[in-house]
This record gives structure tokens, C-alpha cells and sequence, in this order.
């Protein structure tokens, strides 16, 4: 008889087939994020959880079905799950890390080049038939090349954004813990600085850090205040490392030229006034998805759950002293 799983939304096909193979598999077909209600009437009586990062799994889900052997998050964040709860009951918790960092260190830079050059924007009066032709003041936009890139958050993604500047002939600052040799070396050459000092020296201020109680509103209207009228902030981390009402204060009053977001502070929601605003490139947290990006992470999310069900190590478990060995 196969162990049970549950997954909570519609994979690519390649991961689903290999789900079939070993578990007896029920997933949410409709077309929206469950309810709290719905995770936990499903995950009873099942021996695995597969979830995305839109699934919050706080502890009266996870308390609902103690006896799950692991949940599989497609993802490589996992602040939606409570990890802590999980610990007490002895369930692996585990991720996707890695697979999405040179596909969302691209989005990163479209975001870049997008809201400079005011690709939206101008996307859409050319579509409306507002273009009558060549004018030398139409679309004004910032440059990107030769410009200052300002990196919050130096891990994978942060040093895979790093590098992709060097095509740009970008001077890059970075603020992040722990020293990044890496991105130190030629060619990149970046400097460790402050965060005050990236704020005020950037051009362009890309944030890639977890989120966790210390990144909880990173930047609100205090670093705002300290970046350029002319920078650009671009997030594409997790929604509440920003104060989106004093983004959306500071954009209005060009305190900065623009802002590039992929994670909102109260996703799916936007803030009020947010989507009226012109100086902004707003896509639906989709930095990760591509067709090869996101069928890998599916089928690591998979494979975390498999290994985990026959008692063997997942490739990626984010609280590994629950495996006892």
C-alpha cells in the first residue's frame, strides 16, 4: 500500500508522474491558495505534505496531523511553515534551495532595465496608439550602465546578480553579515559597505535577504529618505522586507525615480495606490518561473518527500536534528 500525500497545488506534469509512482496522491485542483479550514481537513491521515511557499502551515495544521513524516516545501524560502511546531513533532521540513537562483537573479535585472527605461510604461502608450513618432524627449529614463548597484543580502541570488553587472560596467556595494570573497574578486569587485552607505550611494538598491524578524520592514520611510531621487529600489525577496505604504508615499513625492517588485508586504494584496503609480514594474511573484526553474524545484520538492517517506536523508532539510542522525 503507497503512503499518502497531499499536495496543495497543481505541479508541472514530470513531477506529478513521479509522485504517482510512490504515493497514493490527492491535490488541490482549483485554481487559488486553500483556506486554513481546507489544509486541515486534507492533511489528515496523510503521511506527507507537499506545499508552496502561498500555504500557510502554522502550527493547527501541523497539529491536526502530528504523525506526518515530512513537509516538502516547493520553495526555497519556508517562513510559511512553522518550523518550530514541526521540531516538537519530529516532522522534516524542506525546501527547494539554489534551483531558482541564476532564474531569479534574471528577473532581478529585468526589473533593473524594465523600470529604468520605462519598459511598461512605454509598452502600453504604444499599444493605446499614442505613438505619433520620434521624439527626443519622450520616455526619459535612467541609465543602467556605468551606475552603482547596491546588493542587500549577498547570498546565492545576491552574488548571482552581482555578477551579472559586469556586462554593465556597474561599480557594485553590498551589505550583507558575513564577507562575500567571491563578488570581492576580479571581475566583479565589489565592496562591502554599511547599509546607510549603500543607501546613499546606490543608483540602484536590489534587496535579497530571508525573511525573518530582523528583515521586517528593512526599508521603510528612514531608508526611503536615504536613497537618491534618482535610484530605483528592486525587490525581488520577500514582500515584508519593505514598508510598501512608505514605498508608495516616497514614490509618489519622487523621493526615489522608481521601484521593480516581484513579493508584496500583504501578497496577493498591494497596497492602496500602489498599481496607479507609472514609476513601477509590478510583477506577480513570478521571479522563479520559468518552465525549467520551476519543474526542477518540483521535482526536488518530490524528491525531498520520497526520501523522507523511505527514512532516508532529503537533499535539503531545513531542521536536520529532527533526523536524528
Amino acid at each position: 500500500m503507497k503512503p499518502k500525500i497531499y499536495v496543495t497545488r497543481k505541479l508541472p506534469k514530470p513531477a506529478l508522474d513521479k509522485l504517482k509512482k510512490f504515493f497514493d496522491m490527492e491535490i488541490n485542483t482549483m485554481n487559488r491558495a486553500l483556506t486554513k479550514k481546507e489544509l486541515v481537513d486534507n492533511v489528515k491521515g496523510r503521511d506527507a505534505l507537499l506545499c508552496l511557499l502561498s500555504d500557510k502551515i502554522d502550527s493547527d495544521v501541523i497539529k491536526s496531523n502530528p504523525d506526518l513524516k515530512v513537509i516538502s516545501n516547493c520553495a526555497v524560502g519556508f517562513d510559511n511553515i512553522d518550523v518550530k511546531t514541526a521540531n516538537k513533532y519530529r516532522i522534516p521540513v524542506c525546501n527547494t534551495p539554489g534551483i531558482l537562483t541564476e532564474t531569479t537573479a534574471d528577473m532581478t535585472w529585468a526589473h533593473m532595465l524594465s523600470v529604468a527605461r520605462r519598459v511598461v510604461e512605454s509598452d502600453k502608450f504604444n499599444r493605446a496608439g499614442k505613438f505619433k513618432g520620434w521624439d527626443l524627449m519622450l520616455f526619459l529614463g535612467g541609465d543602467v550602465h556605468g551606475k552603482t548597484l547596491g546588493i542587500i543580502g549577498a547570498g546565492r541570488i545576491g552574488t548571482a546578480v552581482a555578477k551579472r553587472s559586469i556586462g554593465f560596467n556597474m561599480k557594485i556595494l553590498y551589505c550583507d553579515n558575513r564577507r562575500n570573497k567571491t563578488i570581492e574578486s576580479s571581475p566583479v569587485n565589489a565592496k562591502k559597505v554599511t547599509l546607510d552607505r549603500l543607501l546613499t550611494r546606490s543608483d540602484f538598491v536590489s534587496l535579497h535577504v530571508p525573511l525573518t524578524k530582523d528583515t521586517v520592514h528593512l526599508i521603510g520611510e528612514k531608508e526611503l529618505k536615504k536613497m537618491k531621487k534618482t535610484a530605483y529600489l528592486i525587490n525581488t525577496s520577500r514582500g515584508p522586507v519593505i514598508n510598501e505604504k512608505a514605498l508608495v508615499k516616497a514614490l509618489k513625492n519622487k523621493e526615489i525615480a522608481g521601484a521593480g517588485l516581484d513579493v508584496y508586504e500583504n501578497e496577493p494584496k498591494m497596497t492602496k495606490g500602489l498599481a496607479e503609480l507609472n514609476n513601477t514594474v509590478l510583477t506577480p511573484h513570478t521571479a522563479s518561473a520559468s518552465f525549467g526553474t520551476r519543474t526542477k524545484m518540483a521535482l526536488t520538492a518530490v524528491e525531498n518527500a520520497v526520501r523522507a517517506i523511505k527514512g532516508k536523508k532529503p537533499l535539503h532539510v531545513v531542521n536536520p536534528e529532527v533526523l536524528g542522525n
